[in-house]
Order: C-alpha cells, then structure tokens, then sequence
C-alpha cells in the first residue's frame, strides 16, 4: 500500500549486528576461530535468528580513520550481499593489516562468507 514504510530485506539493522562486549568476548573467548587469505574470522552457530556481524579493526590497520571506515564498509557490504546463506551465525571479522579497501577486497570477502555457509 502507499505510504507504508517498506522493510529492508538485506540491511543491516541492529538485530545483524553484534554491539555489545560481551558478544565480541564470548566469541573471542568460545568461538570457531579460522583463518584465510589473512582475514581472521571467529564464528559460533546459534540456535536461531539471522546471521550476526562484528569487526575488529584497530589503528595498526592504517593511521588515518577514513581508511579504516572504507574498510569496515566493504566488509559490512560483502556480507551485507552474503548473510542469507549463512543461517544463525555470528561473525566477528579482523582484516589482514595493511588491507587496502576496494572491489578486490570485498570480492574476496564475498568468497570466503561463502566457503563459511557451505
């Protein structure tokens, strides 16, 4: 109908993202641990509800912050575009230092959120 709000199906609402430090804690403490092509990534399945995303990324992945920020959001849009295959996961992602944000890293990242889901 017209005028009602539309819902995103692929957004990343606070329901698919990990906030609190407890979570990143428990995952750091308790989760899956693999990593691949220098992207460390801690995982642990859920029972339930959408796949959850948390990135860890700190000044020695480049000094100035607006490099940062392109970072986190090539890796929000790889799995922003990956999170329906994934089923109840909650991720917490930390790039390889010296990352350098782009088409190429996302693609990359696209790839190894699918070898996850499989």
């Amino acid at each position: 109908m017209l005028g009602e709000p539309t819902r995103a199906r692929y957004g990343l609402g606070a329901g698919r993202r990990l906030r609190k430090r407890s979570e990143f804690e428990r995952l750091l403490r308790e989760g899956r641990r693999c990593s691949r092509g220098g992207y460390t990534i801690y995982m642990a399945r859920r029972e339930q509800g959408p796949a959850r995303l948390g990135i860890l990324i700190s000044r020695q992945h480049s000094a100035r912050a607006t490099v940062r920020n392109r970072i986190k959001r090539c890796i929000r849009e790889a799995f922003r575009l990956e999170q329906g295959r994934l089923g109840p996961l909650d991720l917490l992602v930390r790039p390889p230092l010296g990352a350098r944000p782009g088409a190429a890293m996302q693609a990359e990242l696209r790839a190894l959120l699918a070898g996850l889901a499989a």
